[in-house]
């Protein structure tokens, strides 16, 4: 499974993955399809299926106009108000590219038709993967805007949180405000301080942040570690629900009252992940 990481709008990522003996390729988030069929034209590949996070215009705007130029396209997702959707999923669902599998977690929090995407290959070396759009990040997760925070923590804990301990691919690149967050709410987390030093590189050199991992991320976001202790004295809350309330709450908070990021320049078409 080759995955190929694509830099589009502001600072949003759609994806390429590639089952490298078929040769057939799905799409995750498609926002800029002309980007898109760009790099399926340079690896040769044949695209048969988007499968699309939420129904958000820099997630899923690019359908209708990719499901044109490729009459017969799959364009998958768990809510309605997708763009040129042709099938509705439900949660548990299993996909089949290939030898690639595809397991359909829905993720409500940021908004109540929120899926995931769990990828895998059997007897593969390679790490298996999920696609968690906005539900979460690097560092975070979305901003709660339609489901309860009762939800939302069943989505980023009881599903996300228990996955296997590997990659993770999202939907933005919303990372440095998200440690900087981290380091509100855990200033004595180390993991916080190492992965924010190594996220400003990152950025200086106007590289993506993306992919993490889960094993990682229960060090340092605090959206998953609404149980350790330090997370809660914060938020002055006990019960994890509510601990992580408060942390949208403040969230929303910090992010108003930080700069407004400039939109940079990509200069990158495409990064690979995987061999």
């Amino acid at each position: 499974m080759k995955v190929k990481v694509i830099p589009v709008l502001e600072d949003n990522y759609m994806y390429l993955v590639i089952e490298e003996h078929t040769r057939e390729a799905v799409a995750v988030d498609v926002a800029v399809p002309k980007r898109l069929l760009e790099i399926v034209g340079r690896e040769g590949v044949s695209l048969t299926t988007v499968l699309t996070t939420h129904h958000h215009w820099d997630h899923a705007r690019g359908n209708a106009e990719l499901a044109r130029l490729r009459p017969g396209l799959a364009v998958l997702g768990a809510d309605e108000r997708i763009c040129a959707l042709t099938r509705r999923l439900v949660h548990g669902e299993e996909l089949r590219f290939g030898a690639i599998h595809v397991r359909c977690l829905l993720t409500p929090g940021h908004t109540s038709g929120h899926m995931s995407y769990f990828l895998w290959e059997e007897d593969c070396p390679d790490p298996p993967a999920v696609f968690s759009g906005d539900a979460l990040s690097v560092g975070g997760c979305g901003l709660r805007l339609e489901s309860t925070a009762q939800q939302m923590y069943q989505s980023l804990v009881e599903t996300l949180g228990t996955l296997p301990p590997e990659t993770v691919f999202c939907g933005h690149e919303h990372t440095l405000g998200n440690l900087e967050f981290a380091q509100k709410v855990e200033p004595g987390n180390d993991h916080v301080r190492a992965k924010l030093s190594w996220a400003k590189k990152r950025d200086e050199d106007d590289m993506p942040t993306v992919p993490s991992t889960l094993g990682e991320e229960l060090l340092y976001n605090p959206f998953l570690r609404v149980a350790e202790e330090p997370v809660c004295k914060f938020t002055g809350k006990a019960a994890p629900a509510e601990v992580l309330e408060a942390l949208c709450r403040e969230r929303a908070s910090f992010e108003r009252a930080a700069e407004p990021l400039q939109p940079q320049a990509r200069a990158l078409l495409a990064l690979q992940w995987g061999p």
